[in-house]
């Protein structure tokens, strides 16, 4: 299968459609038209494209999409520098401290703000999660930031990502976006992989400055886009 869609009724009243990497060139139309055939001609739909690819854009705008947000993959070379920051692992007390800071450093995201302590539990029972890989940092008796490291075992080589990261707005601009995002790939470095992997917004200009600094590069971009409903003539 080269595309995957969610039901409208999963993800907030609009039917999502991914396709997916790995696709050859020029195959995007096609792809489209065989997984839009089974909607609604008029429903709205939001739809990702794996690793764009020249000629995306005009396919999508095709089928009367629009672009609206860029998801860069970018990758490093492991070991980075070292980080500096004392860290400690996840605990499942910290759980009700890490969703509040969780949400006040990302009320503007899409898909990361909002998190229930629920949520973060169902993350956690996934085969991936390892506790320890949760480092957390902690000033004047409080949780200052976090950086949760996921590993990648089925890739190859594996991967080693940045899976969530974030500083307490209440600790903004005191130079930690940094050292926490080194201390999340000091601990993939120590796993014994050699490749570390983050996703960010393309516009979040500031957290693009640190991971520039850092050494991480553009590997390739997911896109969004969308289709706004069309009315139907009535019967």
């Amino acid at each position: 299968m080269r595309y995957e869609i969610d039901p409208p009724e999963t993800v907030g009243g609009e039917a999502q459609l991914v396709v997916l990497a790995g696709r050859g060139s020029g195959e995007t139309d096609g792809i489209l038209a065989e997984a839009l055939s089974g909607l609604d001609d008029g429903a709205a739909v939001r739809l990702w494209i794996r690793e764009a690819a020249p000629g995306d854009d005009a396919a999508a705008g095709r089928f009367g999409f629009e672009p609206y947000r860029d998801l860069w993959q970018l990758r490093c070379e492991l070991p980075a520098a070292p980080s500096g920051l004392w860290t400690r692992a996840f605990g499942l007390d910290d759980l009700d401290e890490f969703v509040s800071v969780n949400n006040r450093a990302f009320h503007w995201h899409p898909e990361q703000g909002g998190l229930t302590a629920d949520d973060a539990r169902e993350r956690m029972a996934e085969p991936w999660f390892d506790a320890d890989g949760f480092r957390l940092h902690h000033r004047e008796g409080r949780l200052a930031g976090f950086c949760w490291a996921k590993v990648h075992a089925d890739h190859d080589p594996a991967l080693g990502e940045i899976y969530v990261i974030a500083v307490d707005p209440d600790f903004a601009g005191r130079g930690l976006g940094r050292p926490m995002t080194l201390a999340g790939l000091e601990w993939l470095s120590g796993r014994g992989l050699s490749v570390g992997m983050l996703y960010v917004e393309s516009d979040n200009h500031p957290a693009n400055a640190v991971y520039r600094r850092i050494g991480f590069k553009h590997h390739h971009t997911d896109r969004a886009y969308r289709r706004a409903p069309t009315d139907r003539p009535s019967q």
